[in-house]
């Protein structure tokens, strides 16, 4: 009698064997193909109520999501959970920006008002244009504008902007105006840019010509994450303090379409009530609860009401959570924990951290998640906060990424993440670093994706469902691998090598 031979290990096997694997340490065995590229379909759910085009989530890291990162997520199908390291006013703000806008574009335009004196206004190189408006700020009526070439010829340095700005209707457009409309206005009236105004009464940006060629030149934007009152869906961080209900109240009023609870440790009485308070306040509002990577865990915050989970404890590259506490867990076998137990109570799971590279994307969306939560694989983009510095060391521009269990980011207010905002010692559960320059998410976003589908096809998978149901069906089978066979699978053996990924 032959003898049977099995390849692989189905998932339920792999990870009940008192192993805490991480995304490298799996690899999946190919499955069949009957279907090209193109018809795998990455749309999934955030959480119970907020469906997304594609699977990508950026984190509410303040050196990762504001305003522009929320714009640009939204415009790719996927969407921004802001920060909450600000103010409540100043976080509201930033939804109210997203809100307010229909193409990824934000620029940092100077408003003064028509009393302000010229001479104080343009006294730098890098000042264009000063935008007049009634307060001075972008929430009023704009009045019109002032170009440094007009300046330039003035004797009379003491002039009040009112007195020599341009106006002109014709460099205004509605707020609505997507991306084809606004290069139309701007060809049309041969200008370098255009005023984008809301009912006439606030001034939504500036969009330049520059910026508008340059979003022109990346893969195709559809129609993005827009919600039922036909603007783009944006998330928002709170904590658990007593003061996060007045936090919450200024985002609901913004129109925040989800709020995720944010604690490295998610599994808390604190959490627990704030999730009833939320749900039981604001019904109609989606609240993701987490972190966490038990299925007990997971289940505590299920009953208390969440719409969605987030899943990681430890496993972002700039976190040390598992070295300073000792507690935490392999993120491939806590999103496919966590998944495991969801999926019966019908809650999306977002696999937060670990993510490096498009297969790690694959591995977690196939283990269990719904979606993927990025820090670090977006944080040195042109959408990310704060500005470039050029790396001399290795000739190179990044941009500064923290933890936010870093002692930097603490001080600024993260530390009740990690339950420690009375403590009066601070121990720092993350790093403060940089990150490569990896150009905009509106070009490198849509390039991963396409990766992700390849990568699914190989799978035999069609959609995150047909990979779900073939991983749990035990038809996909899985198997660990040797640190040699990591060093294998990666690039190897060559004195040097280049690559330019898109």
């Amino acid at each position: 009698m032959a003898a049977e031979f099995e390849d692989g290990f189905p998932a339920e096997k792999l990870f009940n064997q008192g192993y805490s694997h991480t995304y490298d340490d799996v690899i999946f065995l190919p499955h069949y193909i009957d279907f090209p590229t193109d018809a795998v379909n990455l749309s999934t759910k955030l959480s119970r109520n907020i469906p997304l085009s594609i699977p990508c989530v950026s984190s509410p890291m303040d050196t990762v999501t504001e305003s522009y990162m929320a714009a640009a997520m939204a415009a790719v199908g996927g969407i921004g959970i802001i920060h909450s390291n600000v103010t409540p006013s100043e976080q509201a703000d930033m939804i109210r920006s997203v809100k307010s806008r229909r193409v990824p574009i934000l620029s940092s335009p100077v408003f003064k008002a028509p009393d302000s004196r010229i001479v104080n206004e343009f006294d730098g190189d890098d000042v264009p244009f000063v935008f007049v408006t009634q307060s001075g700020n972008n929430k009023s009526k704009w009045l019109g504008y002032v170009a440094k070439s007009d300046w330039l010829g003035l004797k009379d340095k003491e002039i009040k902007l009112g007195e020599i700005m341009r106006m002109d209707a014709n460099v205004s457009v509605p707020w609505d105006y997507d991306l084809g409309q606004i290069d139309g206005k701007l060809k049309e009236e041969g200008r370098d840019f255009v005023v984008v105004e809301k009912d006439g009464a606030e001034v939504v940006d500036v969009v330049t010509k520059e910026e508008v060629e340059r979003v022109k030149g990346y893969p195709k934007l559809g129609k993005g994450t827009v919600g039922s009152d036909g603007r783009w869906m944006v998330g928002a961080a709170i904590g658990t303090r007593e003061s996060d209900k007045e936090r919450l109240e200024h985002l609901v009023k913004a129109g925040v379409d989800v709020i995720v609870l944010d604690s490295s440790q998610g599994n808390s009485i604190y959490q627990i009530e704030m999730i009833k308070y939320a749900k039981q306040t604001y019904p109609e509002l989606d609240v993701i609860g987490g972190n966490v990577v038990t299925m007990s865990q997971a289940q505590n915050l299920i009953k208390a009401g969440v719409d969605g989970l987030r899943v990681g404890m430890g496993s972002g590259s700039i976190c040390t959570t598992q070295e300073v506490c000792a507690v935490g867990r392999g993120q491939a076998t806590a999103v496919y924990k966590v998944s495991s137990i969801a999926t019966q109570s019908g809650i999306p799971v977002i696999a937060d951290g670990g993510i490096s590279f498009s297969g790690h994307i694959v591995k977690a969306l196939v283990l269990g998640a719904s979606t993927v939560m990025m820090g670090s694989f977006l944080a040195g983009s042109t959408e990310a906060p704060g500005s470039y510095v050029y790396d001399n060391k290795n000739e190179c521009w990044v941009k500064k990424y923290r933890g936010m269990g870093s002692l930097e980011a603490m001080s600024k207010g993260s530390d009740q993440r990690y339950l420690g905002d009375t403590a009066k010692l601070k121990i720092a559960q993350g790093v403060v670093g940089s990150v490569k320059d990896r150009g905009s998410v509106l070009k490198f976003v849509p390039y991963n994706m396409q990766a992700v589908k390849q990568g699914f096809q190989d799978l035999g998978a069609s959609s995150l469902q047909a990979a779900h149901d073939l991983l749990r069906s035990k038809t996909l089978r899985l198997e660990v691998r040797t640190t040699a066979a990591q060093a294998e699978g990666a690039v190897h053996g060559l004195t040097s090598y280049k690559t330019k990924a898109f």
